[in-house]
C-alpha cells in the first residue's frame, strides 16, 4: 500500500491536477534548493514522496489564486 493514500490527500487539495502540480513544485524547490523539509521524518526518500507526505500532515496547501493577477508562472 502507498503512503500517503489518495484519499488522505485528497482532504487537503481537492483536485488531483492541482496535487500533481503543488506536489511537483514543492519537490523541485526541495531538490534545486537542497531543502530538507518541514517534516522531522519521512517514510520516503524521494522528493516527490516526500512533497506529497507534507501535502497529507498538512504541511504544504495550495494557495487560491487571486482575481486579475498574471502570476510568474503563468507567463
Amino acid at each position: 500500500m502507498l503512503y500517503p493514500s489518495s484519499d488522505s490527500l485528497r482532504k487537503n487539495i481537492d483536485s488531483k491536477y492541482s496535487l500533481v502540480s503543488v506536489a511537483a513544485k514543492r519537490a523541485r524547490n526541495m531538490q534545486e534548493k537542497g531543502d530538507k523539509g518541514s517534516l522531522d521524518s519521512y517514510h520516503s526518500v524521494k522528493f516527490v514522496g516526500q512533497a506529497l507526505e507534507e501535502i497529507a500532515a498538512g504541511q504544504l496547501v495550495m494557495k487560491k489564486p487571486q482575481e486579475g493577477i498574471l502570476y510568474e508562472d503563468e507567463k
